[in-house]
């Protein structure tokens, strides 16, 4: 599981895909949540990691 940090919350997604100007948040069944534009992305975070140290930000 991921989780895409914005500046008023967050989103939990399953899969994303890197694009030019954003990011494509997406379900485990390959379905679309968001799209979010990088200047609206502070961070993408792997909830799957266990310690603070080995946490994967984007």
């Amino acid at each position: 599981m991921f989780r895409a940090i914005l500046p008023d919350g967050a989103i939990e997604c399953a899969a994303y895909d890197l694009g030019d100007q954003g990011v494509e948040l997406r379900t485990e069944e390959d379905e679309l949540i968001a799209f979010v534009p990088y200047a609206n992305l502070v961070a993408l975070v792997n909830e799957e990691l266990e310690s603070n140290e080995d946490r994967a930000i984007f």
